[in-house]
């Protein structure tokens, strides 16, 4: 079943790439396969991806199609590397709205990419926005409207029987009958070409060295992505299915052999697809064997079928990828997204427009860094000081029995909770400085979670006034971990070696006592009237 609906991805996304219906073919075989076998997930199914080709047309018209090779064996070895060093681990920081936003910015750009198959015209450019305008003025200019109503008619049977018969492979029963009409009535419209009957023998590509440097870092955009949807894609399959758990590190090892492979049998870089994983567990799979089921349907598509398949028109393959674009934007999880928080909307919506105007790995580092600054801004909200009351002695227990006896020796604690870094230590630590009345200041640190440079330095500082308006300042309850920071920033070691530090809150308290009546007991000095 799984095969059945990867064939007509396959070759519109080999298509979309610019290295053939031929190539994508090969690499649902290859990386299918491979994937399968070494991968971290019972039932992902790999293959060619939209998202991928929106990465692989700019090195195709850039480094031609051995550029594009030589950057899935690169990409295929950090894969590896990834999964050896364990940064599967890593994946469950991506923000929600991180994800969606790159998903429908990948699905407009799927749609974009079709226009020159769908309108019948012939269009490239570096950006699909620029390529999307030049097939619309290419058509307004010399096309007619049999591939656009092709493409259309494609569409729309595929999101109606989609609805209607959703555990079918509707995508090719539709191809196959769109192809039998544009052959028996002779509609013209332009078929996808020559596919191979047998899969290429392996090699590496030849590429200049020198010109190696220059794919690096398209390599690393192609593994970055294959890894992201590769563990998005398990994630969805493990609560899809009962009792499957992907290890995420085998997976991403899986996927850096598959591109391995694919890359040496001529295909494009691959990762898993989420929707043929959907498919492949909706139809009851629950081992390896399913995938690679899957890739030995396409070998023998490639081996019997070869010649049949080559006479699919491009508009119809148009019409599935401009389907599949559509299928993949969840209108109840968008809403939802959008409706949640405004930082949230916001996380999107950048993400989305970054995905269409740069390329994916900027849009999920802008992404990342836009979520980033509203959760800081959130956490730094939350963090505030506030004044509480204590009751009258008749009132009170005795914890509020003993804080009332420190404010009567001028002793005054302060517990702080929470984070103590750069977005929320001024507003709070600060305001310490302000007591009055005061001898003995006792901070309370033991349910402090974190702290950066900027809190300790925010930190000492406030040590600093109070220590020159008079009032000592006690320590407690330092964690380990956070000892590091406070050594480096000189407060630690000053304190410390001043007896200023201590492990538990009533040892300080028993201190401030000592020190405070010693300061009670000494007298004034008495300012010199002869020299004022």
């Amino acid at each position: 079943m799984v095969g059945l609906v990867a064939l007509p991805l396959a070759l519109g996304f080999g298509v979309s790439s610019g290295l053939g219906a031929g190539a994508g073919l090969t690499t649902a075989i290859v990386a299918g396969a491979l994937a399968a076998v070494f991968g971290g997930s019972r039932v992902q199914v790999s293959g060619p991806t939209g998202a991928m080709t929106v990465i692989l047309l700019p090195i195709v018209a850039a480094h031609g199609a051995h550029g594009v090779l030589v950057v899935g064996l690169l990409a295929g070895l950090i894969l590896v590397g990834l999964g050896v060093l364990g940064a599967g681990r890593f994946m469950r920081y991506v923000p929600i709205p991180v994800v969606e936003g790159f998903t429908i910015g990948i699905a407009v750009i799927i749609a974009l990419q079709q226009l020159p198959g769908a309108l019948g015209v012939d269009a490239h450019g570096d950006k699909v926005l620029s390529a999307t305008g030049s097939a619309i003025a290419a058509w307004v200019d010399h096309g007619d409207w049999m591939a656009p109503a092709l493409t259309g008619a494609v569409l729309v049977a595929i999101l109606i029987l989609a609805r209607v018969l959703p555990r079918w492979p509707v995508s090719l029963v539709v191809v196959v009958a769109a192809t039998i009409v544009n052959s028996t009535l002779g509609l013209g419209a332009a078929p996808i070409g020559e596919i191979p009957t047998a899969l290429p023998a392996p090699s590496l590509p030849t590429v200049p060295w020198a010109g190696v440097g220059d794919l690096l870092l398209p390599a690393v955009a192609v593994a970055a992505l294959a890894a992201l949807e590769s563990l998005l894609s398990a994630a969805v399959a493990d609560g899809m299915s009962m009792g499957q758990r992907h290890d995420p590190n085998r997976e991403l090892f899986g996927q850096g052999v598959a591109n391995l492979g694919a890359a040496l049998f001529g295909g494009v870089p691959a990762t898993a697809a989420i929707a043929r994983t959907a498919v492949n567990v909706r139809s009851g799979a629950s081992s390896r064997l399913a995938a690679l089921a899957h890739a030995l349907v396409l070998l023998v598509v490639m081996l019997v079928a070869a010649t049949w398949v080559s006479e699919i028109p491009l508009a119809a393959l148009a019409g599935v990828l401009i389907a599949t674009a559509i299928q993949m934007v969840r209108v109840s999880s968008l809403l939802a997204l959008l409706r949640a928080t405004r930082s949230d909307a916001a996380v999107l919506i950048v993400t989305a427009a970054a995905t269409v105007a740069f390329d994916l790995v900027t849009a999920v580092i802008l992404g990342l860094v836009v979520a980033g600054f509203f959760a800081l801004r959130q956490t730094a909200m939350t963090t505030r000081l506030e004044e509480t009351p204590l009751p009258t002695e008749d009132h009170a227990d005795d914890e509020t029995r003993e804080e009332l006896a420190l404010l009567d020796e001028h002793i005054v604690a302060y517990r702080i909770d929470g984070p103590l870094f750069f977005a929320a230590a001024h507003d709070f630590l600060l305001e310490l400085v302000d007591v009055s009345n005061v001898r003995v200041v006792i901070l309370r640190m033991s349910k402090v979670t974190t702290i950066d440079a900027t809190g300790a330095h925010v930190l000492a500082d406030t040590v600093g006034r109070l220590e020159a308006r008079g009032v000592t300042v006690l320590l407690s309850g330092v964690h380990p971990q956070h000892r590091h920071v406070l050594t480096h920033i000189g407060i630690y070691d000053r304190l410390a070696h001043e007896r200023h530090m201590f492990d538990h809150t009533p040892q300080a308290i028993d201190h401030a006592r000592v020190h405070a009546a010693r300061i009670a007991h000494t007298p004034t000095q008495q300012p010199d009237v002869s020299a004022t």
